[in-house]
């Protein structure tokens, strides 16, 4: 069975010191590294938040305050601060981050009018990003998840992924949450189980 690592949004602005910093973000990436160092995968792809700087997601787009909700092109979207703007630092992948056996980069986040957490499509599920095709060309059964954050970006790629038909399992070690709400981070690990995903140590 060949299987693929999905390495979920490691870039500056969702690490410490970004625009929109997960929480002991940079923690997973020593483990994302060692995950690589230590298995053979056949693919190790890295998705990418890659936003035009007038991306509806965020509030100061909006007239909104980071927080709020609005409703945008019929789906709910959080209010963001600025970040991974295409071509910005904050959206460059973190330097710790071995890249090396990096097979495939998909970006996602590009259409002004909608925001894409998962890194198979965006969240009305309109467009794909191209993930999913590249995977099935490469005959990939088993998805192996890691990233940030685990309540957004990475819980919907790991959902997606099971909804594709992939064997998918989230490495509870190589993720973080953002806990806009204390509880989002616990929340997602039991939808994901709910929904089928395998939680690795």
């Amino acid at each position: 069975m060949k299987k693929a690592l999905i390495i979920v949004d490691v870039q500056n602005d969702f690490c410490e010191g970004g625009a929109l910093a997960v929480p002991e973000a940079n923690e997973i990436i020593p483990y994302i590294n060692l995950l690589m160092e230590e298995n053979e995968y056949d693919q190790i792809v890295l998705t990418q938040d890659w936003h035009p700087a007038n991306h509806k997601s965020f509030a100061s787009n909006n007239n909104r305050k980071v927080g709020e909700s609005i409703i945008l092109n019929g789906v709910p979207q959080f209010m963001w601060p600025d970040h991974c703007i295409q071509g910005t630092f904050g959206a460059e992948f973190h330097k710790d981050l071995n890249r090396d056996k990096v097979t495939h980069i998909v970006q996602k986040g590009k259409n002004t009018e909608i925001d894409s957490y998962s890194g198979f499509q965006d969240n009305n599920h309109f467009m794909k990003t191209g993930l999913d095709d590249f995977l099935k060309y490469h005959d990939i059964q088993l998805l192996e998840i890691v990233g940030v954050a685990l309540d957004y970006c990475v819980k919907f790629t790991c959902l997606d992924a099971v909804a594709n038909g992939y064997i998918t399992c989230l490495h509870f070690n190589g993720t973080k949450a953002v806990n806009v709400k204390p509880d989002n981070g616990k929340d997602a690990i039991y939808d994901l189980i709910q929904n089928g995903v395998t939680i690795l140590g």
